[in-house]
């Protein structure tokens, strides 16, 4: 292996990278009753309608505005056994709603930094086809499982399916140009939250490590978790985010979904700092956000200083416009 310098970061650079699965699978597609088509629109027996100069996704009128509402809760449901050791996964159902609202079925989907296969696990069941980029191999190889499980389910044929691809590869998302990966529709994401995870007594830490699961990412020197300068991770992040604004499709869309953090008493508004330096190639449409109302809250600084319980996460939407 060779030094690599990311913006004053030196890293080892391991270009290698594998293709861990790539499965072609046919996949139903929802059928609703029609009870109208007209050269303009078609509407089924709940009366929505799909308007045909539709071209982002295939929504209905009532399904797009549901998705326009600036904030949302959602709680998600209990880790199955197979994905508990990642310490920071998101959930399928927020993905799976992104998904459908930014692509067409069909499309191409791309998360690179996949951990246990979240977004790939969404594609399946949005009949979009995907690709994930894991740096971790012990994630990675979750994430060729859970496709496995589901590909492996009945293989339907006839006219309501969607042949779709689900593409795992292990490798560093700083290396997505050499990858030679096709012109992708959108990319939905989540990167570390900094360094958050090595932070001694973050969150349920010691719950964990007594149940052997990761408390942080990894030790990897490639790994964005361990950069503790917090200029030279968002330089490493916008690095890499580069790189997805080259092979994404014009008028395509990237998702983060991020969370401002706070360390040693402060605040540090990652999310906000993700949208300023993304915003020099990518433009900046909108933000979600996306709450949770399950968490336990704690009595952060009582009687001394305001902290709050955060709980909830910026789901930032920016476009390439040309």
């Amino acid at each position: 292996m060779e030094e690599r310098v990311i913006r004053g970061i030196v890293k080892m650079a391991q270009t290698e990278f594998k293709v861990l699965c790539d499965f072609k699978v046919k996949v139903p597609l929802r059928q609703n009753k029609i009870v109208k088509e007209t050269d303009k629109y078609i509407e089924f027996g709940d009366g929505q309608r799909y308007h045909k100069f539709n071209t982002l996704n295939d929504l209905t009128n009532k399904e797009w505005l549901k998705f326009q509402k600036s904030w949302f809760i959602l709680n998600p449901k209990p880790r199955e056994e197979d994905v508990l050791l990642h310490p920071a996964k998101f959930p399928e159902e927020l993905v799976k709603e992104f998904i459908e609202f930014f692509t067409k079925k069909g499309q191409i989907v791309l998360d690179p930094m996949l951990g246990t296969g979240s977004t790939l696990v969404a594609c399946f069941y949005s009949a979009r086809s995907g690709i994930g980029i894991e740096l971790l191999e012990k994630y990675a190889l979750i994430a060729k499982k859970r496709l496995q499980k589901l590909c492996a389910q009945q293989i339907f044929e006839g006219c309501n399916v969607q042949p779709i691809s689900l593409k795992v590869i292990q490798g560093d998302a700083y290396d997505i140009d050499k990858m030679d990966l096709p012109k992708i529709d959108y990319c939905i994401t989540s990167p570390p939250y900094w360094d958050m995870l090595l932070e001694k007594g973050f969150e349920t830490q010691e719950e964990r490590r007594k149940k052997k699961l990761d408390v942080y990412y990894s030790d990897d020197p490639r790994d964005l978790g361990n950069i503790h300068d917090y200029d030279k991770f968002l330089d490493a992040l916008e690095e890499i985010y580069e790189k997805v604004y080259n092979i994404l499709k014009p008028k395509g869309y990237l998702t983060i979904i991020v969370k401002n953090v706070k360390k040693k008493n402060k605040m540090y508004p990652l999310a906000w700092d993700i949208g300023k330096r993304l915003s020099r190639f990518f433009t900046l449409k909108d933000e979600r956000i996306w709450c949770q109302n399950d968490i336990k809250l704690a009595p952060y600084g009582y009687g001394r200083a305001w902290v709050s319980n955060t709980v909830h996460h910026y789901c930032l939407n920016f476009r390439k416009e040309k």
